[in-house]
């Protein structure tokens, strides 16, 4: 049975006939996980878009979050002239967007304009192909990503304006699975599993988490690029439908030092012929296991800090990993143990790995490429998991623990040979330029800790 919202060529044309769409957003994302694209008309879209794609400034890999061309990249600069990417819209995308009026969207791939060859440092090209590395040997990767976030009473204009300072939490106690509050902000969390519903994200449930104001909405899993292109459209209604009804919501990792982080833990498995190749009769600790699943978490976990800035992509992310504050803050596994990096859960064919380490402000194609490419490495080299944690992860002491800082992971990530070999050495020096240059724009920065401690007693 067809996805609800989601559209095919003959549907589209039925809903532009019928003027319920006039707008298509051909779009896709940049390095922040943010949707940049065109607004077409949809009429010109069916005959010429939908086809023949468009063209896009080749800078938008190239900038910082302000939009500022960053110089020092080989992929874009103002010697190449900063020419143009092909945008090829992926058909299997195509949906409505009801939060929007008479809108679809459609999500793309990128090529190079000349030889229309994938772009290999895009975020959906990086993940596409770990996914035919997954599919090469024999798999599909099932997966999803457990999204959290802050809900303030406050418009974006009002907390820019603020410079988001004092803002207010849509709740005012700690609301984890509190059906009541919950029911206080039911005027925009409904409206939200009813616009992804209709828009071809089909969803699980909605609950208040353990911060003030902070929530989480589960979407159903699916395959691992439906999964990202999921996470992409839900972030993106989230934050448009509450602009509409002048609140907003933060995907920030960490917001307010005295608050819960806000996570994104992403649920893996791998199936082969129907079956969840994670199942078997092999003793993991207290998991019943395939060699597969042993070896996928034995890669997953050892790879964690070649990769650590795909998981945890800004200054903020580090902030989240504080002991007791149910974020990760070392490497090990247990089986349904929310003090672990890695939580493993289920049965049978549920059976699958919950990572716990990404923050909400990741991006998905990274994330789920990172952790696929990890698992994958494992399974090659028949990599062991450590012995299964069980107790307080966070007074283990003696564990690995996850990096401190966006330094020291982009500095593992620059020299690891494994981050090279799997993603190529153009993706890495790529993203190490472009993760360096969000460190160097916050070391200029002069921030408000520093004032309140320096201003007067310095």
């Amino acid at each position: 049975m067809a996805q609800k919202g989601m559209l095919d060529r003959k549907k589209l044309r039925e809903e532009i006939e019928a003027e319920n769409i006039e707008t298509v957003i051909v779009a896709f994302t940049d390095h922040y996980g943010r949707l940049v694209g065109k607004r077409f008309d949809a009429e010109f879209f069916l005959e010429s878009g939908l086809q023949e794609g468009t063209h896009s400034c080749d800078y938008l890999l190239t900038t910082d979050m302000a939009m500022e061309p960053v110089p020092g990249y080989k992929f874009a600069n103002w010697e190449l002239g900063y020419g143009d990417f092909h945008l090829v819209p992926d058909a299997d995308t195509l949906r409505k967007a009801t939060w929007l009026d008479r809108t679809a969207m459609v999500l793309c791939d990128l090529q190079t304009e000349k030889t229309h060859e994938p772009v290999t440092i895009a975020p959906r090209s990086i993940l596409k192909k770990q996914i035919e590395a997954t599919t090469q040997r024999g798999f599909t990767c099932f997966a999803a990503s457990e999204l959290e976030y802050y809900l303030f009473d406050n418009s974006y204009r009002s907390a820019f304006e603020k410079s988001y300072h004092d803002l207010q939490p849509s709740g005012w106690y700690l609301e984890d699975y509190h059906i009541l509050q919950g029911s206080r902000n039911e005027y925009f969390t409904a409206q939200a599993r009813r616009h992804l519903k209709d828009s071809g994200v089909p969803v699980e449930n909605s609950k208040g988490e353990w911060g003030l104001g902070q929530h989480e909405l589960n979407v159903r899993y699916s395959n691992a690029l439906d999964m990202a292109d999921r996470h992409v459209v839900y972030k993106q209604c989230l934050k448009e439908l509450a602009d509409s009804l002048d609140i907003s919501v933060s995907f920030m990792a960490k917001f307010d030092s005295e608050r819960a982080g806000s996570s994104c833990h992403i649920h893996m498995s791998l199936w082969s012929d129907g079956r969840n190749a994670f199942t078997g009769d092999v003793p993991c600790g207290p998991v019943m296991g395939s060699d597969i699943f042993r070896w996928f978490l034995g890669g997953w976990i050892k790879h964690v800090p070649d990769v650590m800035p795909f998981y945890a992509p800004t200054i903020n992310s580090y902030k989240r990993y504080v002991d007791s504050s149910w974020a990760p803050t070392r490497l090990a596994w247990s089986y349904d143990n929310r003090t672990a990096g890695f939580r493993v859960v289920g049965k049978g064919s549920s059976l699958r790995i919950e990572c716990r380490i990404p923050g909400a402000d990741c991006n998905p194609y990274l994330a789920f490429a990172a952790a696929l490419a990890s698992g994958l490495e494992g399974i090659k080299n028949k990599i062991e998991p450590p012995e299964c944690f069980e107790g307080d992860i966070y007074a283990a002491k003696h564990l690995d623990r996850v990096p401190y800082t966006l330094q020291e992971s982009v500095d593992r990530f620059a020299s690891s040979d494994f981050s090279k070999s799997v993603f190529g050495a153009e993706v890495v020096d790529h993203y190490t330029h472009f993760f360096r240059t969000e460190i160097e724009a916050f070391n200029k920065s002069v921030t408000d800790w520093e004032r309140k401690r320096y201003f007067e007693q310095i």
